[in-house]
């Protein structure tokens, strides 16, 4: 008897396993919130230099104030980190004319002295009533503080990946879940209390930190409790909740403009969430693997009573547990190492190939997912735009993969992607229609392009080490989320460079990509030797087994998808 069928005796698809699911798939609701903060709490309003003290007291209106302390730039508008050093009083006289031709830092041909904004800056907060960015001025010289913000969260994510990811394997699925949610609400309202840039810093890598710990466990406990069959259903539905985050994080973000409020929102429900994980069973499966078979009992039997199978539950026995686990218990036992991806010439290609695409998919998809005022469009707007597009983007890949392969399914995702990025480095700034239209198509291939590497990364690598594979390239992928911030900074210096990255990137991993095996129909590998036989063209020894499936892959994926 497999574990799968000591499920199935208990309630495999009981009441307990969907009010379990419901409960685990609430917070993943909030992982896009936090993920996408960013792109509120720190949206840049417009901004220029702050009028003279000696002004203050002058019956002078706004407009009549910026007009003679702030000198125009070459687009006729003011200029966001310069000043006059004394206010040009006969700009008034001439009521705007001069200088209205982009002639900001000079008047009669002669030279005007101009000086930084060494009494702060004056912020247009129509959009947002407070953010960050106008709270700590990280403007002009310290405008790169923003994107570092962001990389300190994402160096957060990996941290805890490595961290948590250990750790459940040691301690258990619960309670790192437990200690997870607490984290992020503890740490999501000190962000929200910060008193400064460094510090609200260092609370968004605890953030970071606990989105990866509640992912990773989130999805370990609900492969772990719920039989293979639904696994698919039930791991296309989980997907959706976090596309349905975006969504909400914009709704929120409408309603509550102030930064620190916003963060707050976004917080305060892991509160509720860290109250009612206290329910969750940990997973048996771990718990037999761990040689605490009495506890496994335990939980199997209160499970087959909340299903209403308790005679079924009373028949089981640790004899029965252990046998069940027999197979996963010896395959446990190996002892290989992320070495071993590249020791052999095969597995070496398909790892460097991998990991190009990995880092590719999520640099690009951050890259655009986090700049969404460059777009010109508003940016609740363009928020639920992009997370809708993953809809529709997750149907056809999956759709594409099952039909016409997962080798050139991941290929067109990712060149499509980076050409509609490059195609938007042609369009003039004021065409936002097309310009935004491209974003999104681009945006929705790259939603698709993480879907597809996903299940195609699972089925490539074999068996005994596919959980250091898959812990490999997920590496690679949060490494790309931590770069992808601080490219945007080359933009300051030249603008189409950013767009060149991120939109070549994608089509050179796309390439890489035509360099892996096809795994449509094929069986799952078992041993690097597998790998090997099948990368030689030789005829593999492993024995006929199943073919692969959306369904069977993913039963082994999940808990790799946090």
């Amino acid at each position: 008897m497999a574990f799968g069928d000591l499920l199935e005796l208990v309630g495999g698809t009981g009441r307990f396993q969907i009010l379990h699911v419901t409960l685990l798939c609430i917070p993943v609701l909030m992982m896009a919130s936090h993920n996408l903060l960013q792109n509120f709490v720190a949206s840049v309003p417009h901004h220029f230099c702050s009028a003279h003290k000696n002004l203050s007291q002058s019956q002078l209106s706004p407009e009549e104030m910026l007009l003679i302390t702030v000198p125009l730039d070459q687009l006729g508008k003011p200029q966001k980190c310069q000043r006059y050093v004394t206010p040009q009083w006969h700009l008034l006289a001439n009521n705007g004319t001069s200088g209205s031709g982009g002639q900001g830092d000079t008047e009669g041909g002669l030279d005007v002295d101009l000086q930084e904004c060494t009494e702060g800056w004056s912020y247009n907060m129509t959009e947002r009533s407070s953010t960050i960015i106008s709270e700590w001025d990280l403007v002009c010289d310290m405008r790169s503080l923003k994107q570092m913000g962001q990389t300190v969260y994402m160096g957060g994510v990996l941290v805890g990946a490595l961290v948590f990811g250990s750790l459940s394997d040691r301690y258990g699925r619960r309670i790192l879940l437990l200690i997870s949610n607490l984290l992020m609400a503890v740490s999501g309202t000190c962000a929200a209390f910060s008193t400064s840039f460094p510090l609200f810093c260092l609370f968004r890598f605890g953030c970071g930190m606990a989105l990866s710990g509640q992912g990773l466990n989130t999805f370990s406990l609900i492969v772990e409790w719920i039989p293979t069959r639904v696994r698919t259903v039930v791991g296309t539905i989980t997907g959706y909740c976090y596309t349905v985050g975006q969504l909400i994080l914009a709704v929120i973000a409408y309603f509550i403009r102030d930064w620190r409020w916003l963060t707050l929102a976004v917080s305060l429900p892991f509160y509720v969430f860290f109250l009612f994980s206290w329910w969750f069973h940990e997973s048996s499966r771990w718990l037999v693997l761990s040689n605490k078979s009495e506890q496994a009992i335990k939980n199997l039997k209160s499970v087959a009573n909340f299903n209403g199978r308790r005679e079924e539950g009373e028949k089981i026995d640790i004899k029965m547990v252990q046998e069940s686990m027999k197979k996963e218990m010896s395959g446990s036992q190996g002892s290989y190492s992320v070495l071993d991806l590249f020791r052999t010439p095969t597995m070496r290609t398909m790892t460097i190939c991998l990991s190009a695409v990995w880092l590719s998919t999520s640099f690009a998809y951050y890259g655009l997912a986090m700049d969404l005022q460059k777009f010109g469009v508003d940016i609740y707007l363009i928020q639920v735009i992009f997370g809708a597009v993953d809809i529709p983007a997750k149907v056809v890949i999956t759709v594409c993969m099952s039909f016409i392969g997962r080798r050139p399914s991941q290929c067109g995702a990712l060149i499509i992607a980076g050409i509609t990025i490059l195609i938007n480095l042609l369009v003039p700034y004021d065409k936002q229609t097309v310009r935004t239209c491209l974003a999104v198509v681009g945006k929705g291939c790259l939603a698709a392009s993480f879907n597809c590497c996903y299940l195609y990364s699972g089925e490539l690598y074999p068996t005994i080490i596919r959980q250091n594979g898959m812990g490999w390239v997920s590496m690679m992928a949060r490494v790309g989320a931590m770069v992808a911030p601080m490219v945007l900074l080359a933009g300051d210096y030249i603008p189409w460079l950013p767009g060149l990255i991120y939109g070549g990137a994608p089509i050179i991993s796309g390439v890489a990509a035509i360099f892996l095996p096809e795994t449509l129909g094929s069986p799952l590998p078992d041993t690097i030797q597998d790998v090997e036989d099948r990368g030689s063209g030789r005829s593999s020894k492993m024995a006929p087994k199943e073919a692969i499936s959306l369904q069977d892959t993913q039963a082994n994926l999940l808990k790799q998808a946090a």
